[in-house]
């Protein structure tokens, strides 16, 4: 292995409960005065969203909203929002939301002093040069679900409304400024949700400790994310109102995404097709991936596996782990096959070749290949 890397970590973090009342001094520490808060259909009507739209105001900084986006959003989201940002003369993005807000806002930040498409910044190379960093508006990241860690990402998923494919945009830029973690912003999920989110901020984790690249910082960081997975998901899930559990769960959505520079695998490379063309949850569909790819990578990090599952207190080594992962998905009432979740195997050959396109494919222990993900596909149907 070479012991070489390049590495970029999180941003300036307000973390605790009740700091969303703080959003009018991460705004000004961030440049803004007049912000624009993106966040998605559903979470556009919520108490939530309603009080942070008042201290907004509060903090004279108006109370302008954009919530047309979608839970996988597109390019067509995207070029709504814009106009909605240009139109009204703003000077930065609230990125509000679970994984779908996040990312779109990210977006209509990034894209906002932008002249070329947005296709043309996707993660492949030195391709984010093209961007100009002078047109990337600041961005304020409130998460409202703990799960895909964008608040301290890098990167954005936006699905193209004519091909289905989903394509990660990357800037350095469209870090956050500054990100707000309140626990409190994310009572109300429905247990669907919370599960889902969850499961998503533990398979970040999961595929990142399996990923051949050197990081040992994310490794670490992968490992510890497990754990407060393990010990706070099934209380968040079974309580929804702890505040402990709650927290912690955001801490391990942030690690994981963190952890998940380290590279990411087959479970991303086959739930990003499967979410564009379905329009499944993400998070939901990497738990049902994963009992799977556990297999299918397993002389590969049955050694280290064996490790984690000490230091999280499971037995049997690598495969007490996959019996914990199998067990943990069954207690949140996650469906068990990819046909449960309304994906279609008649899709198959479709959903090989953009999974072997997907750039997740690149931090998988053992190769892909069309044989392979076929394979994987056919176990998770």
């Amino acid at each position: 292995m070479e012991l070489k890397g390049t590495w970029s970590y999180p941003t300036a973090i307000r973390f605790g409960a009740g700091r969303i009342a703080e959003i009018g001094a991460a705004c000004a520490a961030a440049g803004m005065k007049k912000p624009l808060l993106v966040t998605d259909k559903g979470l556009a009507s919520l108490p939530i969203t309603a009080r942070t739209l008042d201290l907004m105001e509060e903090a004279g900084l108006g109370r302008a909203l954009f919530s047309e986006v979608d839970a996988n959003p597109t390019e067509l989201n995207l070029e709504a929002g814009l106009k909605v940002y240009r139109d009204g003369g703003h000077d930065g993005v609230i990125a509000f939301g679970g994984g779908s807000g996040l990312d779109l806002g990210k977006m209509v930040a990034f894209m906002a002093g932008q002249s070329r498409p947005v296709w043309e910044f996707e993660d492949i190379g030195d391709w984010w040069t093209r961007a100009d960093p002078a047109g990337i508006a600041p961005i304020v990241a409130v998460p409202t679900t703990a799960g895909t860690g964008s608040e301290v990402g890098r990167a954005s998923v936006l699905t193209n409304s004519e091909t289905h494919v989903k394509k990660i945009i990357f800037h350095p830029k469209v870090l956050p400024a500054v990100t707000i973690c309140d626990p409190e912003l994310t009572v109300g999920m429905p247990k669907a949700i919370t599960a889902g989110t969850g499961l998503d901020a533990f398979a970040h984790c999961v595929e990142a400790f399996s990923s051949p690249h050197y990081h040992p910082m994310s490794q670490g960081i992968a490992l510890e994310g497990m754990r407060l997975v393990k010990e706070n998901l099934p209380i968040a899930y079974a309580e929804p109102e702890n505040l402990t559990a709650r927290a912690h769960m955001m801490s391990a959505a942030m690690m994981g995404a963190t952890a998940f520079q380290k590279g990411l695998g087959a479970i991303h490379a086959m739930s990003h097709p499967i979410g564009a063309v379905f329009n499944t949850h993400h998070g939901t569909t990497n738990a049902v991936c994963m009992p799977a790819v556990l297999a299918f990578n397993a002389s590969a990090i049955k050694d280290r596996f064996d490790m984690a599952a000490a230091y999280l207190g499971i037995e049997g080594g690598f495969a007490g782990f996959q019996h914990y992962v199998q067990d943990l998905n069954d207690s949140l009432a996650i469906p068990r096959t990819l046909t449960e979740l309304g994906a279609d195997a008649s899709r198959m050959d479709d959903l090989v070749a953009m999974a072997l396109e997907d750039p997740s494919c690149g931090g998988n222990p053992i190769a892909l290949d069309a044989a392979g993900l076929r394979g994987l596909f056919e176990a998770a149907f």
